[in-house]
């Protein structure tokens, strides 16, 4: 059953094309080790809320954007096998493609596709 993990960031709004390209690159390697897709989505739309919020929920500063993604993997287990694959690539490393964001805030979680209509 298709396994997704979900990713929530704040991202400086100045390094939005360096997150684009960032994500591209990382793509190539996730989906090298089985990813089905990987999915990035600026915010363009995102409230602050009074009790909670994704702004909140990553600390986003004024000059920062919300930014949602998700890898669709075919199995949990196949994410489980690649993950750490993918995390030693060469590719990924931060002194060849560093974060342009705080890692820090990075919220994430694996979660077993229900409904896919």
């Amino acid at each position: 059953m298709t396994y997704v993990d979900g990713f929530l960031a704040a991202v400086p709004t100045a390094n939005k094309e360096k997150y684009i390209q960032h994500a591209r690159d990382a793509a190539v390697v996730f989906k090298e080790h089985g990813a089905l897709s990987l999915v990035e989505c600026w915010g363009d739309d995102v409230p602050e809320g009074k009790v909670t919020s994704f702004p909140m929920a990553v600390k986003c500063q004024p000059d920062e954007t919300v930014v949602f993604s998700w890898i669709t993997w075919p199995s949990k287990a196949l994410r489980n096998t690649a993950m750490p694959k993918v995390m030693e690539d060469p590719r990924l490393q931060a002194d060849v493609n560093p974060m342009p964001f705080d890692g820090k805030r990075l919220i994430y979680g694996g979660f077993q596709m229900e409904v896919d209509e």
